[in-house]
């Protein structure tokens, strides 16, 4: 006579999935170990400059962590920028200057990586799409050419840029950041797209060139949709690059054009460094890398993702 749960039961496991089971949860249980240990030192620098801005001097010399049990929390580096409750309906000359420099920042990263992403997508289409030469060179060899412009260290271009905005009277403007971020995020932008592009299959545009459309026509109307989540993924990678680029900002720029970046490097004075001015100034600065990472996260994920399988 059998049971009621015997007969409930028809399919068995069997002995060697049964052995295999403890295995395959440990596993799983070490790579989210792993995962969350891995979050964990990536989210650690955010963390620590997040408590550093509500640190004073003498917590932050003995390296206190944990608010509320290693140090009181003081608004002392957002009240430095003007930014804290009790000072933001205040005249503060600091927070002033800080939105001036976020608006630079936010003009010329945006600027420069939406002119990158709109020339490197042609260039990129092109490369992807018909066949070039120049001297020896071909499509590969081009797309390599313009890979290899970010081996060339930025000191190296230190002079001649400063020598060529001189004469051309664009030292400390936003032009002349917008022109050479886009430059030198354009090698970047062309390598991703290329490979979006070559993963769209040709039959696309040749059927929509049967019903009448031109080259550019089956670009914009057919190729480009497809290709969006790259292009966003691109955009993203090149406003991160250009709005922490520090070096030619501070070559190129004095008073009018200054970034954010430069703004932090500045927080340095007579008695050393304002660590808890800098620390609200950094997190205040890649706030909005954060949110917009955070919104984009899923053009981020298949725009780098698509070409890897085809």
């Amino acid at each position: 006579m059998t049971t009621a749960s015997d007969d409930s039961q028809i399919f068995h496991d069997a002995p060697a999935d049964r052995a295999f089971r403890p295995g395959f949860v440990l596993g799983k249980v070490g790579i989210y170990a792993l995962l969350i240990a891995w979050a964990v030192v990536c989210l650690f620098p955010i963390y620590w400059t997040v408590t550093t801005s509500f640190k004073a001097a003498p917590d932050v010399m003995q390296g206190n962590l944990i608010p509320y049990v290693d140090f009181e929390p003081k608004r002392l580096g957002w009240r430095a920028l003007g930014l804290s409750p009790d000072t933001i309906g205040q005249v503060s000359t600091p927070r002033q200057e800080f939105l001036r420099r976020f608006w630079n920042s936010t003009i010329i990263s945006v600027s420069a990586s939406l002119l990158a992403v709109v020339l490197g997508a042609c260039a990129a289409y092109g490369l992807s799409r018909f066949q070039y030469r120049f001297g020896p060179m071909r499509n590969g060899d081009i797309s390599f050419f313009f890979l290899s412009q970010l081996i060339l260290p930025p000191v190296v271009l230190a002079l001649p840029f400063l020598i060529l905005y001189r004469e051309l009277d664009m030292l400390d403007s936003r032009i002349g950041l917008i022109l050479l971020y886009t430059l030198t995020v354009l090698p970047i932008v062309i390598w991703i797209m290329r490979d979006q592009f070559a993963a769209i299959p040709t039959e696309l545009e040749e059927a929509a060139m049967v019903d009448g459309l031109g080259v550019w026509g089956a670009f914009l109307t057919i190729i480009l949709p497809i290709a969006l989540p790259g292009m966003v993924a691109a955009f993203i990678l090149s406003l991160v690059l250009t709005w922490n680029e520090y070096f030619f900002a501070a070559l190129l720029t004095s008073t009018h054009a200054n970034t954010l970046p430069v703004m932090v490097a500045s927080q340095t004075g007579s008695q050393g460094i304002s660590w808890w001015s800098m620390a609200a100034l950094s997190f205040a600065a890649i706030l909005p890398l954060i949110a917009i990472g955070i919104l984009l996260e899923r053009f981020i994920i298949k725009g780098m993702a698509a070409g890897a399988v085809k």
